[in-house]
Order: structure tokens, then C-alpha cells, then sequence
């Protein structure tokens, strides 16, 4: 992620936490992270995981598009968060034995709809650029598939995700010679 939507991103955290008279204490204690980590992150000394950002959005009780609204690069990119497959946050529960846990994504589902699917891509498959009014969160199964988003590319391979602003002009590819499989999840938010 490039440094000045790392910085928005920073800055935003910060001066909703001051709109909402929270302490940094009371943010870490809401959001389960340490003080010191929200310190870091509100002054830029630090990237946040894709988990720690939501549970960050979360506790300062901001909807993931109001968040997000107007953080764009300066070079044209914007912001699509990537989490490959090692830097899932692998976890047990007590009292079960092989049980392997990975958190890939928390969402908040406040006055929200959740569409979950799985969409095959086969090879040679297209359309045109799409938008759709949700955050979209994207797991690859199987395969490999390339995200089109104007002029950027990304390239995600079995067990990366994906979370974007699906009002981003976007379409994917299936580069392989295989039918690719997603697992997709759609979280639209309630009109106010």
C-alpha cells in the first residue's frame, strides 16, 4: 500500500477518534489492540493489518464506506486491501485438538445485507468493468485470478483475498488454463 493512503488512513483514525472525544486508551481498549499500537498507527509509524484496520472502523462505530470515502492515491491507485494467504492470523479454541484456524476477515454487520457466493471463472471468461454498491471481499479457492481495476492489475493466487469498495470500476480474469473458484462476499450497506 502506498505511503500517503497509509497516511490517510492514519489521519482518518485519528480525527475520528478526536470527533467522538475517544482516548487513544479507550480506542485500544475497544478494538482489543494495544495503546502503543494505536499510537503508532495514528502517527504513521506503522501498518495496521486488514483485521486490525476493521477492528480499528469498528470500534470508532463508522460504517466501512464512510471510512473510506475520498481516501484515494495521489499516483491514481486506490485503496484495495490485499491479504495473502501466510499473513492470515492462524488461531485455536480450547479443548479441540486439530482444529487449524485462520481469520482472513471480521466484519460488523450493522444495518447491512451480507451476499455470500462462489463464482467459477473459467479460462478465456470476460466482461466489461462493473461496479456494484458494496464492499466486496474476495477469497480465491482454486486457481489463479487477475483483478482489473482501470489501470491496475493484481494478480491473486489460491488462498490470497481481497477486500475493495466494489463502486471501483472492476472485472476478473482467469489467466490459467482451469476453471478458477472464488468465494465472494458482498456487504451492502443500508441506505440512511
Amino acid at each position: 500500500m502506498e505511503q500517503d493512503i497509509l497516511i490517510q488512513i492514519s489521519n482518518r483514525i485519528k480525527e475520528r477518534r478526536r470527533e467522538k472525544n475517544i482516548t487513544v486508551q479507550e480506542l485500544a481498549i475497544r478494538a482489543n489492540v494495544s495503546k502503543g499500537l494505536i499510537s503508532q498507527i495514528e502517527n504513521s509509524r506503522t501498518i495496521p493489518s486488514l483485521i486490525v484496520l476493521i477492528d480499528i472502523i469498528k470500534a470508532l462505530e463508522i460504517d466501512m464506506n464512510e471510512f473510506f470515502k475520498d481516501i484515494r492515491s495521489k499516483s491514481n491507485y486506490f485503496p484495495v486491501l490485499i491479504k495473502r494467504k501466510d499473513e492470515y492470523e492462524h488461531f485455536e479454541k480450547e479443548h479441540a485438538s486439530g482444529f487449524h484456524y485462520h481469520r482472513i476477515f471480521t466484519q460488523s454487520i450493522n444495518r447491512s445485507t451480507v451476499d455470500i457466493v462462489v463464482l467459477d471463472l473459467m479460462p478465456g471468461s470476460s466482461r466489461p468493468m462493473v461496479t456494484t454498491e458494496a464492499f466486496e471481499y474476495k477469497y480465491i479457492l482454486s486457481g489463479d485470478v487477475e483483478y482489473y481495476f482501470d489501470d491496475y492489475k493484481v494478480l491473486l493466487n489460491q488462498g490470497d483475498s481481497m477486500l475493495f469498495d466494489g463502486r471501483l470500476p472492476h472485472t476478473p480474469k482467469n489467466p490459467g488454463s482451469t476453471t478458477a473458484s472464488m468465494l465472494v462476499v458482498y456487504f451492502f450497506e443500508e441506505k440512511k
